[in-house]
């Protein structure tokens, strides 16, 4: 791990590490068993889903604080990791697995359990911490957030067309968007300055989150515009958000502290809007194109 930036492997954050690669290899597991692409594109979906969700009651309500131990230079930054551990993995990851192999609600209460079990135990370990939140409100949101996975995954299994095409390009993006939010906290290249919390770095998160959030909703409108020329949509794209990022800069709202910020940024977006228009045109077309 870089120096400086990670702190050296400890008890908080052997167990999330653990936690986030037994997750992974449970999306591993799902995908190769099935070669489904779907699968990863409902795991990007439901990513966006927590996301949002999360957005809410971690980030604006603090419902709950995580203790990874594994960013050193910033406690908010750290936090962030482990709610990455949560909603970038754990969660999305059991929530494919039940709607893919279309697990019955037995299965789905165990699976919810066992979640709620693990939040227990972190508790317990020192590693995590409840404000206002309540292992209930755990138990009652995993079973509509798994029932919700489960029919969007059987609609996944048909070309998509309108609202819901755009709703599951909308969440794909956002989830996307982890690419701009990594780099922020891991070599603080930028911080956003409003006033809304007391902590920079709190401040920071729920900004460009509710930027991302826009950016993705940008995108999406983007897309769904005739263009005579694709590369058009990309270079209008990635121009408005770098003019919008100049904009933040002179009012002195975004204040970018590396050289490569605005580059990383901008490559970044227009990265995901290539990617997503890939996954757009699948979708539109069916899941026969989603297939090996």
């Amino acid at each position: 791990m870089t120096q400086g930036i990670f702190l050296p492997l400890n008890f908080n954050s052997l167990w999330y590490l653990g936690l986030s690669t037994l997750s992974l290899i449970l999306l591993f597991y799902v995908y190769f068993k099935t070669k489904n692409y779907r699968s990863l594109l409902l795991f990007l979906g439901m990513v966006g889903i927590g996301y949002s969700i999360e957005y809410i009651i971690y980030v604006l309500l603090g419902s709950y604080e995580y203790d990874p131990n594994i960013i050193s230079r910033d406690a908010y930054y750290d936090n962030n990791m482990g709610a990455l551990a949560s909603n970038l993995l754990t969660l999305p990851a059991t929530a494919t697995l039940i709607a893919v192999f279309r697990l019955n609600w037995i299965v789905i209460a165990i699976i919810t359990g066992l979640i709620v079990g693990i939040e227990w135990l972190f508790l317990k370990l020192g590693i995590y911490r409840h404000y206002w939140w309540r292992f209930e409100y755990t138990a009652f949101g995993l079973l509509v957030y798994y029932g919700f996975a489960k029919a969007w995954f059987t609609r996944l299994m048909r070309p998509l067309k309108g609202i819901s095409h755009s709703l599951t390009l909308y969440f794909i993006t956002w989830a996307l968007c982890t690419m701009q939010f990594v780099p922020i906290s891991l070599f603080n290249s930028r911080y956003y300055n409003l006033g809304w919390f007391e902590n920079r770095s709190h401040d920071t998160t729920a900004f460009s989150s509710l930027f991302g959030m826009f950016t993705s909703i940008f995108s999406v409108w983007v897309l769904k515009l005739k263009w005579k020329y694709s590369w058009l949509k990309y270079i209008f794209s990635a121009a408005v958000i770098f003019g919008v990022n100049i904009i933040l800069q002179i009012i002195g709202v975004l204040h970018s502290l590396v050289w490569w910020d605005f580059w990383y940024c901008s490559g970044v977006n227009l990265i995901i809007i290539i990617i997503v228009d890939v996954i757009s045109k699948r979708l539109w077309n069916g899941p026969n194109q989603l297939l090996r």
